[in-house]
C-alpha cells in the first residue's frame, strides 16, 4: 500500500529548477542569477574562521548580523529578518499570513516560488499580467485588491523578466494599498537597478508599517552557496511572526559570518556592479545584432524574446550541447518562447552569443 501524502502536497508546484548540473564537461552557467565572481577574499577567511565553532549552533536570534544590517541601512534590528536565503523569508510570510480564505496577490510571470504560497496555506493566488513592457502593471493589481487580500508582492527588478519601476511608481502603490494588507517588494536585484539608488526605497517604510523590502546575499554579494536573506521591515510584528512559524536555527553560522565579512565591502560590491552593468550592456548589444529582442533588463539577467515561430525547447538543447546553460521561459511562466540569461564574466557571455547564433538559424529556418 503506498504512503498517503496530504492535499497541500499535491497542491505544491515543483519548483523548475535549472537543469544540466550533471554533465560532466565545464558549462557555461548563465541560468540561475547567480554572480559570476567568488566571494571576497576577506569573506572566505571569515567563513574559514568560523569553521572551528561548527560544533556550536549559531546565534538563533542573528543578533550580530541585524545590528550590522540596522548600521548600514538605518532600520532598526527588531524591524530585520533573517531567513536561510530571502526564499525562506517568503515561505514563511505565507505561512505567518495566509489560510483558507485569504488571498496573496503577485503579478504573472514573476518569481516562481510565490505560487508556492497559496499553495502551501490553501489561499487563493491572484495573479496579473504584466503590461506591454513586461513591468509590473500596478493599476491593475490595486483593482485586484479585496477584503480578502493579506499579502501583495511586487518583485522589482522583476524575475523572471529583467524589468523595473522607477521609485515614484512603487511609492504611490504603497500608499493607494490599505494599511492592513502586507506588501512585500522582492528587491534580490535592486543593486543592479539603475533607476534609483538601491537605499532609496528604505525611505517608504516609516511611511508604511505593512511594508517589508526583501533582500539577499546571494545575487550581489555571490553568497547563494551560503543561503542567506534579509527583510527591511515597516514595525517589529513581521519579524516576530516569521521567527514563530520558522525552525530554530534557519541561518547557519558560516552563512552569518560571510554576510557580516560581506557587509564591510561596500566598494567592492559597487565594482562588482559596474562590470555586471558593462556586461549587461554588452550582450545587448550582442543580442541586437544577432536581430534578437530582449526587455530592458534593471537586473543581473536578461529576458530574450526567441519569437512565436521558435521552438524554445531545441534551442535549450542546442546551447547545453554547446556547453551553455540557460533557462527556458516556459518553465517561467512565459506564454511565449523565451530565456533567461544571466549576464556571466565576457568569455562566458561571447560563449553564449556565439552558441545562440549557431543553433537559432537553423531553428528559424527548419
Amino acid at each position: 500500500m503506498a504512503i498517503e501524502f496530504s492535499e497541500r502536497i499535491r497542491r505544491l508546484p515543483v519548483y523548475p529548477a535549472a537543469g544540466g548540473y550533471a554533465q560532466d564537461a565545464p558549462l557555461v552557467r548563465l541560468a540561475s542569477n547567480e554572480s559570476p565572481f567568488a566571494p571576497l577574499p576577506a569573506v572566505r577567511e571569515a567563513i574559514q574562521h568560523a569553521l572551528v565553532n561548527l560544533n556550536r549552533y549559531p546565534d538563533p536570534s542573528n543578533s550580530l548580523l541585524r545590528r550590522r544590517l540596522s548600521d548600514r541601512y538605518g532600520v532598526p534590528a527588531s524591524r530585520i529578518a533573517i531567513g536561510n536565503g530571502s526564499c525562506d523569508i517568503l515561505l514563511a510570510a505565507g505561512e505567518a499570513l495566509l489560510e483558507p480564505g485569504a488571498e496573496v496577490l503577485y503579478a504573472w510571470p514573476s518569481f516562481s516560488v510565490y505560487p508556492h504560497l497559496s499553495a502551501a496555506s490553501g489561499a487563493t493566488a491572484v495573479t496579473v499580467a504584466l503590461d506591454g513592457s513586461e513591468r509590473h502593471d500596478l493599476e491593475a493589481m490595486l483593482s485586484e485588491i479585496t477584503v480578502a487580500t493579506r499579502l501583495v508582492i511586487v518583485c522589482n527588478p522583476n524575475n523572471p523578466t529583467s524589468t523595473a519601476l522607477p521609485l515614484s511608481s512603487i511609492a504611490g502603490f504603497l500608499a493607494e494599498v490599505p494599511s492592513h494588507v502586507c506588501v512585500i517588494v522582492d528587491e534580490a536585484y535592486c543593486e543592479f537597478n539603475l533607476l534609483a539608488d538601491p537605499d532609496a526605497s528604505i525611505a517608504l517604510l516609516e511611511r508604511h508599517p505593512n511594508l517589508a523590502l526583501l533582500r539577499t546575499f546571494s545575487k550581489v554579494h555571490g553568497l547563494c552557496g551560503l543561503r542567506v536573506g534579509f527583510a527591511l521591515c515597516g514595525s517589529e510584528a513581521l519579524p516576530q511572526a516569521l521567527d514563530q512559524v520558522r525552525q530554530p536555527f534557519f541561518c547557519n553560522a558560516l552563512a552569518q559570518s560571510a554576510a557580516l565579512e560581506a557587509l564591510s565591502h561596500q566598494d567592492e560590491v559597487e565594482e562588482r556592479v559596474a562590470r555586471t552593468v558593462a556586461e549587461r550592456n554588452s550582450l545587448a548589444e550582442g543580442l541586437r545584432e544577432l536581430g534578437i529582442g530582449f526587455a530592458d533588463s534593471q537586473a543581473n539577467f536578461c529576458w530574450v524574446h526567441l519569437g512565436q515561430d521558435v521552438d524554445e525547447a531545441e534551442i535549450m538543447r542546442g546551447l547545453l550541447d554547446r556547453g551553455v546553460l540557460v533557462r527556458g521561459g516556459t518553465a517561467l511562466g512565459s506564454e511565449t518562447p523565451a530565456l533567461r540569461v544571466t549576464y556571466g564574466l565576457p568569455e562566458e557571455n561571447e560563449r553564449f552569443l556565439a552558441a545562440l547564433a549557431e543553433v537559432l538559424q537553423p531553428a528559424v529556418t527548419r
